[in-house]
């Protein structure tokens, strides 16, 4: 079961990256956002996020739930804000906005996940 939870977190850590990458790679652009990238991180975080707390708790492991509920609440705005990138994209309509607000929140989930005893 170890190994299934280090092969989880590495994808979880992937769409971290791929989400914060991304971000900080684009904060100064003025078009040209990748939402495409900032979503499959999105939704990469949210299912593995979900799947490690799963793995954990299956094992008999330690699980702060006051944590894993704020870091979801944030991870699910993050997702929201990913697609609405997207699909402003698409259609053409401010995408910026809501790519800093995923970016931005992203940094905060990192920040709780570090932080927070």
């Amino acid at each position: 079961m170890e190994i299934v939870l280090n092969l989880v977190l590495v994808l979880h850590f992937l769409g971290l990256a791929a989400i914060i990458g991304v971000f900080l790679v684009q904060m100064r652009a003025k078009s040209g956002f990748r939402t495409d990238i900032l979503l499959t991180g999105a939704i990469t975080q949210v299912v593995t996020g979900l799947a490690l707390v799963g793995i954990r708790q299956m094992g008999d492991l330690g699980v702060d739930n006051a944590k894993i509920a704020v870091k979801l609440i944030i991870a699910l705005v993050i997702l929201a804000a990913a697609i609405l990138a997207s699909v402003n994209k698409r259609k053409g309509g401010k995408v910026k906005p809501a790519f800093h607000a995923a970016g931005g929140l992203a940094i905060v989930n990192v920040i709780i996940a570090v932080l927070w005893d």
